[in-house]
């Protein structure tokens, strides 16, 4: 799993100067983004004058609260009731190399991911970016580098303005529905053909390494694989992939979702995370000259078998994630592993020793890129540097093999809150505010009655 993508002229590659690169792609705004605890694209819009002068004054802020706010847009508050209060400023620090043209945002415009720091330019950990940049460090330290592929499922639906109401399938080129699955078929693919060809468009103009598109087994569901590379980059155009796909669905009179389960009789969609790990020369490190599993290997699926039950909130952010993660839901709930076999939590693919990699298959579609990454590598990092054997490679149906991993969100957090050696890297300034945020919308989730308690309870307790 080499890196083969390239820098087309729609986007920086670090070493153009930013003012040109405007100038010659009439960029008259830009949107400065950081992604907050949830994967939510926050931040600011500026003309493309202010930009240049941020980069050069250091002078661009946003109050820290932005990682404190949980999905419902309320604030989450701080641990630090004076911190909370105050609410101090950020300083936002473009990341020059991130910048590229916004197609689905209008003429004239232009992403860039921004870094959170403290005003003495120490990095606010609490930022994704920064997490995961703590992880890849520890990689960097060893001499290797790790390559990620995501692939990424999302369902286009009918609008959906009464959140009281199922999501329904929208109608596609022929007038009608999807009431059926109709997985990998190239004719249902075709009826969302405007929707896709307007995506694939946008995604070019902004750089995304995209490879294949498919229609997954839901009723109008598809699932698009990103080129493997460097993880920091790919995390950020997930999200960016992630916000055009709904305007490129919304331009086509639908919506799209990456909800992990929004339809009760569908199957969930995933963000499976294809892993390896090379050296600097870009040789693997999971497979040796005879072709067979090397100890890293088999020590780095060992640490995702022992950390991944205590990191789920990073793969199951939500409470409705719990809803895709049950056995014969075309989700794994194991950490079972074996060579190609899509019942086990961990798969290797099939492929040559230059390909050996991991998959894991966990992490729902409305998990943070970010935050996902960053555990997946960390729990195969541990599992390096602690010597952890993998389990028997399984055989057969794994749905039916025992889960150790936790059944609700509450448990989930329990158990991520428990773990010394994750909290140890991951550091207290992110664990204090994620699970703030998680525990937040955890109360303000069970404090709702459903329709499915008004149905049956009602009339009959």
């Amino acid at each position: 799993m080499l890196d083969t993508t390239t820098t087309d002229a729609s986007t920086m590659n670090g070493t153009n100067d930013p003012k040109d690169w405007l100038a010659a792609h009439a960029v008259s705004e830009v949107e400065c983004l950081v992604p907050d605890m949830n994967g939510v694209l926050r931040g600011k819009a500026l003309p493309a004058a202010k930009f240049l002068k941020a980069i050069e004054d250091r002078a661009l802020y946003l109050p820290s609260s932005a990682f404190l706010v949980s999905i419902d847009g309320r604030y989450s508050g701080s641990v630090d009731e004076g911190f909370a209060y105050q609410d101090p400023d950020m300083r936002m620090v473009p990341d020059v190399a991130t910048l590229c043209l916004a197609p689905g945002g209008g003429p004239g415009k232009a992403y860039v991911f921004a870094d959170a720091f403290h005003m003495d330019d120490r990095p606010w950990m609490a930022s994704p970016r920064h997490v995961l940049r703590a992880v890849l460090d520890l990689y960097r330290q060893r001499g290797w580098r790790a390559v990620v592929a995501p692939e990424l499922e999302f369902y286009l639906t009918a609008p959906n303005p009464d959140p009281d109401r199922p999501v329904m399938a929208p109608v596609g080129r022929n007038g009608r529905s999807e009431s059926v699955q109709h997985p990998y078929d190239m004719a249902a693919l075709e009826q969302f053909e405007p929707v896709i060809r307007r995506l694939y468009d946008y995604a070019a103009a902004a750089g995304l390494p995209l490879d294949t598109l498919i229609h997954e087994s839901g009723t109008a569901q598809l699932e698009i694989n990103f080129l493997h590379g460097d993880a920091l980059p790919l995390a950020d155009k997930v999200l960016l992939f992630k916000r055009m796909t709904r305007q490129a669905a919304q331009e086509g009179g639908m919506q799209a979702t990456f909800m992990a389960k929004p339809i009760a009789a569908q199957a969930g969609s995933s963000m499976h995370l294809h892993m390896s790990v090379v050296d600097e020369a870009g040789n693997t490190l999971f497979a040796g000259r005879d072709g067979a599993d090397t100890e890293m290997f088999g020590h780095f699926i060992g640490g995702l078998q022992k950390y991944i039950p205590e990191v789920m909130p990073l793969f199951a952010p939500n409470v409705n994630s719990f809803r895709r993660i049950r056995p014969n839901h075309s989700a794994p709930a194991n950490i079972e592993w074996s060579h190609d076999n899509r019942s086990c939590g961990l798969r290797v693919p099939a492929g040559g020793p230059t390909a050996r990699r991991v998959e894991n298959r966990l992490p729902g579609a409305d998990a943070n890129p970010y935050l996902a990454i960053a555990g997946s590598l960390l729990c195969g990092y541990l599992g390096v540097e602690e010597k952890i054997a993998r389990s028997t490679e399984a055989s057969g149906n794994a749905y039916r093999s025992r889960s150790t991993l936790p059944k609700t969100m509450e448990e989930a957090l329990d158990r991520f809150a428990a773990c010394d050696p994750l909290r140890a890297v991951l550091g207290e300034d992110f664990f204090q505010t994620y699970l703030r945020v998680k525990s937040v919308e955890l109360d303000l989730f069970q404090s709702v009655v459903t329709s499915w308690e008004r149905d049956h309870l009602l009339l009959k307790v």
